[in-house]
């Protein structure tokens, strides 16, 4: 009986750390996201971005992963993400992807200015006649590896 109540003991000790680690994870990337309103990519659609299309995503469909809640255009795109978040999730916690490169800097973005980049999404900041996916595609090579380099540094 001994045995039982120390093992019942060391059960809930164990779900208790799980979940406050997994709480930790999502505070810690809550901060280092771009998040408007509660919602990544300002309520785009990170799916519809595969299928050439950004699509603003809606209300009735959002789910959130690890603590980041994403919008989606329809049922369809959500259940996708479900499946995957990983592969549809923007990269730098969707932050400006030329200006994580070039200064190490969390930059707003423009939901319309996007990259795809072996299966990555990249957005990009565009306003006031400053456009930095042109800047990212003329050294797009040195400018992702310091963008990598800085986000490790970052999160």
């Amino acid at each position: 009986m001994k045995n039982l109540s120390l093992f019942l003991v060391a059960i809930s000790l164990q779900l208790f750390i799980n979940q406050a680690t997994a709480q930790d994870e999502s505070a810690k990337r809550k901060s280092h996201f771009n998040i408007e309103n509660s919602v990544a990519i300002y309520g785009y659609d990170p799916v519809s971005y595969f299928d050439n299309k950004p699509l603003e995503g809606k209300k009735t469909w959002k789910y959130a992963h690890q603590g980041i809640t994403y919008q989606f255009a329809n049922q369809a795109n959500m259940d996708k993400f479900k499946v995957n978040p990983a592969k549809y999730e923007p990269a730098y916690g969707g932050w400006c992807a030329y200006a994580m490169g070039a200064k190490g800097e969390k930059v707003e973005i423009d939901p319309q200015t996007y990259k795809i980049t072996n299966g990555r999404l990249f957005l990009f900041y565009n306003k006031f006649f400053s456009n930095t996916l042109k800047d990212w595609n003329k050294d797009e090579a040195k400018l992702f590896k310091k963008a990598e380099e800085n986000w490790k540094k970052i999160y």
